[in-house]
């Protein structure tokens, strides 16, 4: 085998697992597709992780990636396209090369969802986007739109907010979903004005965006906003086509409360998981778990979990996640909040 674990993915888990998985004498190598550090690199400010009162998306990408490198971890450029069984382990097939490993960490994230839309495909890097940090200086003292109503779609409005001229914050529902704290920002700002109840139905331009059409779900009425560029946080899609282990009607892995999937050898850690909530804070946990449960199951001392391996058997990971459980190694007891 050419490695004991290979990591898919350069995030907050991916790095974590790779920390903990070098320290434990692996031989290990964090293959990632974009950019090592994890889409976090994009956010604007982080205030949520402990240690790091506020700090930048870019900061906390480039300590984490590191602190990782510390270890001397194998750090892979490219894309993997598929995760195979093979005797004694799996092979990771990437477009620069195949690697064999006896054990995996899916640490792959999510992308952002797409609206589906007319003109959103058309105008992507031309008024269209997905990251504020990257894309908010081109349409300084300009209007903008921003369509969601989570953290992801409030904190990087904040951003936004001083830098354009006016903000038009369309959701599909009558209030936000962000963290309070964040909620009690942007409403204060006073370029900011609300879209309840509405969805966008087409992304409109010439050569690049010039306006949104927007559908009120209450009355069907609907009408043009005229604006400059189209921010789009609805949520996200996992990474997770590449490897066939158990995964939830959305495509996230499903785990027992040690991060192994339904084929042994096999961990998830961070976004591309099921469940409750989506952290950098708790992927970096969940990757520290994943390596440590795998250099486990490589000493014989991790058992499969028979109820994941079994399709037919009663998933209770369904609607819900074990997030309790403690597992105790080297005389260390790591413990998970339990629900």
């Amino acid at each position: 085998m050419d490695y004991d674990v290979i990591i898919v993915g350069g995030g907050p888990a991916g790095l974590s697992a790779a920390v903990y998985a070098r320290r434990a004498n692996l031989k290990t190598a964090v293959i990632e597709k974009l950019t090592f550090g994890g889409i976090i690199t994009t956010t604007d400010l982080i205030e949520n992780y402990l240690g790091f009162p506020a700090i930048s998306g870019a900061d906390f990408g480039k300590a984490i990636q590191e602190h990782a490198m510390k270890y001397n971890p194998d750090m892979i450029q490219a894309e993997v396209k598929l995760v195979k069984d093979v005797d004694g382990g799996y092979e990771v097939q990437t477009d620069a090369g195949n690697f064999t490993t006896k054990t995996v960490i899916v640490a792959s994230g999510a992308a952002p969802k797409k609206l589906g839309v007319p003109g959103e495909s058309e105008y992507f890097g031309r008024g269209v986007s997905t990251c504020a940090t990257c894309d908010g200086p081109f349409f300084a003292k300009k209007d903008v739109a921003v369509v969601g109503g989570g953290d992801s779609a409030v904190s990087e409005g904040l951003y936004l907010a001083r830098l354009v001229n006016k903000i038009y914050l369309i959701h599909r529902r009558d209030r936000l979903r962000a963290e309070p704290i964040l909620q009690q920002r942007f409403m204060s700002l006073s370029n900011v004005e609300f879209v309840w109840n509405s969805v966008v139905t087409k992304i409109e331009g010439d050569k690049k965006v010039n306006g949104v059409i927007v559908k009120n779900l209450l009355t069907g009425e609907e009408k043009e906003l005229k604006v400059s560029a189209v921010f789009i946080y609805i949520g996200e899609v996992p990474q997770t086509g590449f490897v066939d282990v158990r995964k939830d009607d959305h495509g996230y892995i499903i785990t027992d409360e040690n991060m192994q999937t339904s084929k042994p050898g096999i961990f998830a850690a961070g976004d591309c998981r099921h469940s409750l909530t989506k952290q950098a804070i708790i992927s970096a946990g969940e990757g520290a778990l994943a390596a440590i449960a795998a250099q486990m199951y490589i000493e014989g001392r991790l058992k499969a979990t028979q109820e994941l391996a079994n399709p037919s058997a009663p998933n209770r990971h369904s609607y819900g996640v074990r997030l309790g459980q403690t597992l105790r190694a080297y005389g260390k007891c790591f413990v998970l909040f339990a629900d």
